[in-house]
């Protein structure tokens, strides 16, 4: 129950933080995805995403009219290979100096809170690793 707490305080913290640029944790991650994997297809993109193939077009057609993404050939009966644009990674870049304030904010507050769990996520793996 702690785990699952500390993970909406986390999530409700980070979607204030990217919400100045137009971003939620969901859109920030599928922008991740698709800077980290260049040339990702629509399809790849939504399984990594767990969301449909329809909801990662609507996305990326969102993007690509922010001028944050770009489809290299974007044509009818064409593979799809997406990337990130200069402006799409200067975005990236800035939720990610967020995503470390946040989380070197919520390490002050909370000093024992990252070692205890970082523990509990050991004795987790290694459990699993014996069972």
């Amino acid at each position: 129950m702690t785990l699952l707490t500390v993970g909406r305080v986390w999530d409700a913290a980070l979607a204030e933080a990217l919400k100045p640029l137009g971003l939620t944790t969901r859109k920030y991650g599928l922008l991740g995805h698709i800077r980290g994997t260049p040339g990702i297809s629509f399809s790849e993109l939504a399984r990594r995403s767990r969301i449909t193939v329809q909801s990662a077009h609507t996305a990326v057609a969102a993007f690509a009219a922010a001028g944050l993404v770009e489809d290299a050939t974007a044509h009818a009966g064409s593979a799809s290979s997406l990337r990130v644009t200069a402006a799409g990674e200067r975005l990236l870049a800035d939720a990610g100096a967020r995503v470390a304030e946040l989380d070197a904010r919520m390490t002050e507050e909370h000093p024992g809170l990252v070692d205890a769990l970082r523990a509990d996520f050991d004795a987790t793996v290694r459990r699993a690793a014996f069972s």
